[in-house]
């Protein structure tokens, strides 16, 4: 523990207000008790002592949120667990994490929402359930939703699968409305082909392997912003990949619907020629799947122009065994939490799609807006949440950098751009090694 702490000379940005100074900041008992030129001269330092980090050409924000991660547990300690997943958040920056109820059990009832809770209770990293829309994930029945966020569910998803039929997500949102809680589809009218293991399009065919074809996330898109037309419940769309559905988003936004997105950083920086380039590496292999680089450029475009809210990683861990093996037996996704940032600067803020504050904003307050919790912030008598970071150091990252139990990323000995080097969470002072 570190309840106090001096960070000295960072530059603090705060992008809800858009006020960005460089100064002092002291933290006393996890919370900001002054922000101020030069506090180690003030009177209430001059004889304590309290341990000190220098920030100086560094960027302090509220603490990083990543709304879309896979801790995998219960069930599926052999991939992930919450201690090791969250460790991987600290790695990446992170101070909070919504992890998807794909679990086994999944998150459909009260008490595994709060096994989990407990579970992560002694990390520094806040730890928000997102709870089942169906039972079993099964795709039949309503879950306990009310009951769910009594056990501090914050959404609602059955992520891995889509909620399969138009009349269970109209129940679905009729019943998150009341509880003012968003449905995070994932994406896909599955029966398009079931059987595809990348994106459809010329590369899967000189590759002949079946094809995920666009139309599949698009098709699902339009019917759940029609559901929330005629509704007026939260939709949120998980792992955008498309151009359409970029556009589909877009269009709703205009009429004024309550849809929100995200978009995972592995999308903006890969297309689905990374299959062929890599000889069919089963760690391109992600659900949604690389798409084509025009998806790639709409994908950007919609940050750019805020169709698009949150950036996010579907941080989704695999055991090494369960990756090496044929393309078609791997299953789908790649790690994400320690890659994020560095793809992020690398992709949007170096070619100038996305500035630092709006990067910041899409990790900090949109993905608390859109669950409905409060953002940190940078003021005093505010509880201390901080990442601490660059935008423009130069790295490349290493199968060292990894800190989740999987290694399942296609980025090892990949250059990125801006890195994380501590985060302030909960009381506990978290520096990250340069590597």
């Amino acid at each position: 523990m570190t309840p106090d702490l001096l960070l000295r000379g960072g530059t603090l940005l705060r992008p809800e207000s858009k006020n960005t100074r460089t100064a002092d900041l002291l933290i006393r008992d996890g919370t900001i008790a002054a922000i101020g030129e030069d506090l180690l001269g003030e009177e209430f330092l001059e004889t304590d002592d309290v341990p000190t980090y220098d920030a100086s050409g560094k960027l302090l924000s509220p603490g990083w949120m990543d709304m879309h991660v896979h801790l995998r547990e219960p069930g599926y300690e052999h991939k992930e667990t919450i201690a090791t997943g969250t460790r991987a958040a600290l790695a990446g920056g992170f101070t909070d994490v919504a992890c998807m109820p794909n679990t086994d059990p999944p998150l459909h009832t009260r008490d595994v929402v709060e096994f989990v809770r407990e579970r992560a209770a002694d990390t520094p990293v806040g730890v928000h359930p997102i709870a089942c829309v169906s039972k079993e994930r099964a795709g039949d029945e309503i879950a306990e939703m009310a009951d769910l966020v009594e056990g501090g569910a914050v959404a609602f998803s059955d992520d891995g699968a889509p909620v399969p039929t138009a009349g269970l997500m109209r129940r679905a949102l009729e019943y998150s409305r009341m509880l003012d809680r968003p449905i995070i589809n994932h994406m896909e009218e599955s029966t398009l082909n079931p059987s595809g293991h990348m994106h459809e399009g010329e590369v899967s065919a000189r590759l002949g392997l079946d094809g995920i074809p666009a139309a599949s996330e698009d098709v699902m898109i339009a019917r759940d912003i029609e559901l929330a037309a005629l509704t007026g419940g939260h939709v949120h769309v998980a792992h955008i990949s498309t151009a359409r559905g970029v556009e589909l988003v877009r269009r709703a936004k205009s009429r004024n619907l309550p849809v929100t997105a995200e978009v995972c950083t592995h999308h903006l920086a890969l297309t689905d020629a990374a299959v062929e380039r890599t000889a069919f590496d089963t760690r391109t292999k992600m659900h949604p799947p690389l798409r084509a680089p025009a998806d790639v450029e709409a994908l950007k475009r919609g940050l750019a122009d805020g169709t698009i809210d949150a950036l996010c990683t579907d941080h989704a861990p695999h055991a090494p065994h369960e990756k090496a093996v044929e393309y078609t037996q791997a299953p789908f996704g790649i790690l994400g939490l320690e890659t994020a940032w560095g793809l992020i600067g690398r992709e949007l803020i170096e070619p100038g799609v996305l500035s630092v504050e709006e990067a910041v904003q899409a990790l900090t307050a949109a993905p608390r807006r859109i669950l409905r919790l409060d953002a940190p912030r940078i003021e005093e008598g505010a509880p201390a949440r901080l990442t601490v970071f660059d935008a423009s150091t130069e790295w490349t990252f290493t199968e060292d950098h990894i800190r989740s139990k999987s290694k399942n990323t296609p980025f090892v000995g990949r250059r990125m751009v801006g890195r994380p080097w501590a985060v302030y969470s909960d009381g506990h002072f978290v520096t990250l090694e340069a590597g």
